[in-house]
């Protein structure tokens, strides 16, 4: 399936896309699914700095903070664009770090496709739960969550080559429209003087 994507990614070891958006937009969900789709592998930034760091994200937030978690969210971000040739799905805030925005406008100048996964607050909250897994969400989730949004939503329509609106859909859905929106923006480019 990945040659069916050669028009929209770099010859060298990319992504074939980006997963970028908030918190209960479905970004993991839905890079497994698009990976399924194409049988090429997910990979998740937030996976990475657990497996790397040996800790939850929780854990990390609590006993170092949230600047120690961003540098190692950081450095997993730049790795896997730099390695990993299947879906990518990063986590929520990764994209307010400098060095990523401008690792993800390489990535698109080169080729690549960031996919912003929008989803409105009440769909949001089912999915994202009450939990303590997501410590910037502590306290009073729903304003958290409204307040994170109001802050990453011009970075993630920034670093975006494309919008997918979430609510109401299925994880398959959702891939399907990522799939027309990377079409859509391979036809643009190819018809570009």
């Amino acid at each position: 399936m990945r040659a069916a994507y050669a028009g929209v990614v770099p010859d060298r070891a990319a992504p074939v896309v980006v997963l970028v958006g908030p918190p209960g937009s479905g970004k993991s969900t839905v890079a497994a699914a698009l990976a399924e789709r194409w049988q090429l592998a997910a990979r998740d930034t937030d996976t990475d700095v657990e497996t790397t760091s040996g800790r939850s994200i929780a854990d990390i937030f609590v006993e170092d903070g949230e600047p120690a978690f961003r540098a190692l969210e950081r450095a997993a971000v730049a790795a896997a664009v730099a390695e990993h040739d299947g879906v990518l799905a990063l986590g929520g805030g990764a994209v307010l770090d400098p060095a990523t925005q401008a690792l993800l406008a390489e990535y698109v100048a080169g080729g690549g496709q960031v996919v912003f996964l929008d989803v409105s607050l009440a769909h949001a909250a089912p999915r994202v739960g009450l939990n303590q897994s997501r410590p910037l969400l502590l306290g009073n989730p729903r304003a958290q969550w409204q307040s994170l949004m109001e802050a990453r939503r011009p970075v993630y329509e920034a670093v975006a080559t494309a919008r997918v609106m979430t609510d109401g859909l299925t994880p398959a859905q959702v891939a399907e429209l990522v799939e027309d929106a990377l079409a859509a923006h391979r036809r643009t480019v190819q018809e570009a003087p």
